[in-house]
């Protein structure tokens, strides 16, 4: 039966969680305005469990989410069929111009990206650091993901 299938490969909400907080990169579709999609990859991090990510206020994405907030969302590895897991979310994209959550997200994904060790949410880094980090974000908004449905697999179940 597929339904007995698809329930054997699907992550509990534990393990797409504990997924999505090992992970960093993101394909975000958001819909242009001529309907088709737009499709990037972000680096991204988990701001009360939930995907985020800045980028420039004059992305396409943003111009996209302003117009039509719908966003889908997709987190994914793995080579083989058996090794194939992921978690797509699906629900829309909440454009935040407050700085406080901005350097947050901002501070663990600038980190990665610099090879730094990467900040807790919310915690203390380098004046230095912080200094570059302000001026980086000026020109950029959160993306936060609101999901209104989750589907996940992990084939390495099955």
């Amino acid at each position: 039966m597929a339904g007995s299938k698809r329930e054997k490969i699907k992550m509990s909400a534990d393990e797409a969680a504990a997924y999505l907080a090992a992970s960093f990169k993101v394909q975000v579709a958001t819909i242009g305005k001529d309907g088709a999609p737009h499709l990037v990859t972000m680096f991204y991090a988990l701001l009360d469990g939930k995907i985020a990510f800045t980028t420039y206020k004059s992305s396409q994405k943003v111009l996209n989410l302003r117009r039509d907030p719908t966003m889908t969302c997709l987190v994914e590895d793995g080579v083989e069929y058996g090794e194939l897991r992921g978690v797509a979310l699906y629900g829309q994209g909440l454009v935040v111009e407050d700085p406080e959550p901005r350097l947050k997200v901002g501070a663990v994904v600038g980190s990665r990206m610099a090879g730094l060790p990467v900040p807790e949410m919310g915690a203390p880094v380098d004046p230095g650091f912080a200094a570059g980090l302000e001026q980086a974000m000026a020109k950029r908004v959160l993306i936060v993901m609101e999901p209104d449905r989750i589907v996940s697999w992990d084939h390495g179940k099955a």
